[in-house]
């Protein structure tokens, strides 16, 4: 389908471009969110006539989420979860949790200006994209813990579930002699043995 742009769209082009999409996306997407008009004689008319209030009222939008970026650019969230041992969440961190954390620090974003490539399923600290306007976007970081304490160490570089399994200890570990032969008990062994047998 053959559409006019009403603001800059990402990969596809700026405010007043003519580009073909497809059908469905200009269905479901494009035209009921007002991004852009079907292309033909009487909306190039209309458009060209409403050009310069179109393209102010973008200028505007732009100035506003400009403003706006200062207040979002390089905040961290922190976002506590429930995950298996590896790491992997119980479920998965979408772009509604990371947009309502942001609005509880006071930032004014909502769930689709989150742009999150993929749902995050497991612990760590990711950048992830806000865009406030088609032409600002900021990154915010999402910290994904299982306690307050995990998303503290992992804000200073710490991956916890590294760390975990090199401070975890094994079982009883016995005294290693190595000139001992094959079946040999160790002299620190017999000496104990010996010593607790004189004293009783």
């Amino acid at each position: 389908m053959q559409i006019i742009l009403l603001e800059r769209i990402e990969k596809l082009g700026a405010i007043g471009d003519e580009v073909t999409v497809k059908d469905g996306y200009a269905r479901n997407f494009l035209l009921p969110n007002k991004k852009a008009l079907r292309a033909n004689d009487a909306t190039r008319k209309v458009f060209e006539a409403n050009r310069a209030r179109i393209e102010a009222d973008n200028a505007a939008r732009r100035e506003d989420a400009t403003a706006e970026s200062s207040n979002v650019e390089g905040k961290e969230v922190v976002l506590i979860r429930a995950s298996s041992n590896s790491g992997q969440l119980y479920g998965s961190v979408s772009v509604r949790d990371i947009s309502d954390a942001l609005a509880e620090q006071g930032a004014k974003v909502n769930k689709s200006m989150v742009v999150l490539e993929r749902p995050i399923k497991t612990l760590g600290v990711y950048s992830v994209k806000v865009s406030l306007h088609p032409e600002v976007t900021v990154q915010v970081r999402v910290n994904v813990a299982r306690s307050p304490d995990e998303a503290e160490l992992q804000s200073k570089g710490v991956n916890v579930i590294d760390a975990m399994f090199d401070t975890e200890v094994g079982g009883f570990t016995e005294a290693y002699d190595p000139n001992a032969e094959p079946g040999e008990i160790s002299s620190d062994m017999l000496d104990g043995g010996e010593e607790a047998e004189a004293e009783a």
